[in-house]
């Protein structure tokens, strides 16, 4: 048992990859994106910390590079900015301490909650225009949403992770972390449930379906991508992890246990 107690804060950030998993990508194929964030953290004692981050990243898929032929014949694709705000509860394995000789170093396991803005969009090429054309999902109700009706781009979820830190000095540490979020919503990628109608959704929102913005809805109007069937498994919500390395700086104090005293 360590001789020295630890309370305090910690502030930094952290920079890394996202990777998304869901309707775009069943088969867990490596489609990185960029991620980055500021991160706070309030340790109760040498095992137990509190940390909150507010974290930015970009996700993205597109069934061209899936393996699964009813996803390349379905053709979609998406990216998406994430606004990501997660609070976590950490666990050292060791004892840490900053500036200790000994316990400098400590793997970790962390477990929250969080909450996600996302906005998916398709791009698509425009020949009139000769330019890729980039399309916000949510407001045309891909799987005939109503207007007023469409999904929220704002989710809940949870997140469980873990990681390695150590200390460079008694005031600085690095840590290495990998995070999953599990959030509640399956329309990050925009992609749930069954096709829509398409003279449906081009009545609710008077958009162009040849515009190419729903390329797969309209390319067999009679056949594979008919009213009712599968678009995507509404059974199963997205996700998406962050992979990262932080720098933080530590603002708390060492405290010897106060001596009994003897009456």
């Amino acid at each position: 048992m360590s001789s020295f107690s630890q309370k305090g804060f910690e502030v930094g950030g952290w920079l890394g990859t996202s990777l998304y998993t869901g309707d775009l990508n069943t088969s867990f194929q490596i489609e990185p994106g960029y991620a980055g964030g500021l991160v706070g953290r309030y340790n109760f004692d040498e095992r137990i910390s509190l940390k909150g981050s507010l974290n930015y990243a970009r996700i993205h898929a597109d069934d061209s590079d899936s393996d699964n032929f009813f996803e390349r014949a379905r053709g979609l694709n998406f990216s998406s900015q994430l606004i990501d705000a997660t609070a976590h509860i950490e666990f050292n394995f060791f004892p840490y301490i900053h500036g200790h000789k000994e316990l400098f170093f400590t793997p970790y396991l962390a477990a929250g909650v969080s909450m996600t803005r996302f906005d998916p969009k398709t791009s698509f090429f425009d020949p009139d225009l000769m330019e890729t054309i980039s399309v916000a999902l949510q407001p045309l109700g891909t799987e005939g949403q109503l207007p007023g009706e469409e999904y929220s781009r704002f989710s809940p979820g949870f997140s469980i992770g873990g990681g390695f830190k150590f200390d460079l000095n008694k005031l600085w540490s690095i840590n290495i972390e990998v995070a999953t979020r599990r959030v509640l919503s399956d329309y990050i990628d925009d992609v749930s449930s069954v096709y829509a109608n398409p003279d449906d959704i081009d009545g609710n929102r008077r958009i162009i379906l040849g515009s190419g913005v729903f390329p797969s809805d309209i390319a067999d109007p009679t056949g594979n991508f008919e009213e009712g069937k599968q678009r995507g498994n509404s059974r199963d919500n997205d996700s998406y992890t962050f992979i990262g390395i932080g720098v933080m700086r530590y603002f708390g104090s060492l405290q010897c246990p106060k001596p009994s005293t003897i009456f």
